[in-house]
């Protein structure tokens, strides 16, 4: 067993891995600590305190780069990277913009925050809408739209822990309950108004015969009629800064 475990260490020198690194991407141990450090349980991120360890930061993020998914990968564990790869990205977007009101300062009159191709995985560069529509919602799970941040407060709130395929299920469901049921709705049986969410992605919500109303339903602490009367928050971009 040492001889196999040497002649692995020997081909990942070889080829430029990390063994050590491919066991532990799919713990996220790294971004789980930073969570715990520097989000409080309303989603709030410290970003000033965390700028001042940036490093840390980019130790996940090139922990991410250097173990992109593949083949061999469950679908849980593509889905968990993607959602901690895109909180993450937008993390390290703000900090290096920091001071500043809202994500939607960053770019210019060209270009915004979301369509800026700034993220590597696996040695390329992708935007975070890249990363959100163009990966993770073609996997069609809505829950993952209440489980990525956008650093703003009236996005779904960033969790006070990482995503693992081990309980990605369970983390998913928690996350769209404690959205549907936050202050970013106001539900009753006969009249909702709703995040902007579910008007700019109501298709996602909607498949497999599901009205928005449905979906809600599903999670929702309130019984709401399939006729409600519905209209849409405001919706603030803000960073959701402590």
């Amino acid at each position: 067993m040492r001889i196999f475990r040497q002649i692995i260490l020997v081909s990942s020198l070889i080829l430029g891995t990390n063994p050590l690194q491919a066991q532990d991407i799919h713990q996220h141990q790294q971004w789980n600590q930073l969570l715990e450090t520097y989000v409080d349980a309303d989603g709030n991120v410290n970003y000033k305190a965390l700028k001042q360890n940036e490093k840390r930061l980019d130790a996940y993020l090139s922990l991410l780069n250097e173990n992109p998914p593949d083949k061999s990968w469950t679908q849980a564990q593509k889905k968990a990277y993607l959602i901690n790869a895109y909180n993450a990205y937008t993390v390290k977007l703000i900090i290096d913009n920091y001071p500043l009101e809202s994500i939607r300062d960053i770019g210019g009159f060209f270009s915004n925050p979301f369509s800026t191709e700034f993220a590597k995985i696996g040695r390329k560069a992708y935007s975070l809408d890249d990363i959100e529509k163009g990966m993770l919602l073609k996997m069609g799970d809505p829950r993952v739209h209440f489980a990525v941040n956008c650093a703003s407060e009236s996005c779904p709130k960033l969790a006070d822990e990482a995503y693992v395929a081990s309980k990605l299920d369970e983390q998913l469901n928690a996350a769209a309950r404690s959205f549907v049921n936050s202050n970013k709705n106001k539900l009753s049986r006969t009249d909702v108004e709703l995040s902007k969410i579910f008007k700019w992605y109501a298709s996602d919500f909607e498949t497999d015969g599901n009205s928005v109303i449905k979906f809600i339903n599903s999670y929702s602490d309130e019984n709401i009629s399939e006729n409600a009367s519905v209209s849409y928050l405001s919706y603030s971009w803000k960073l959701n800064e402590m």
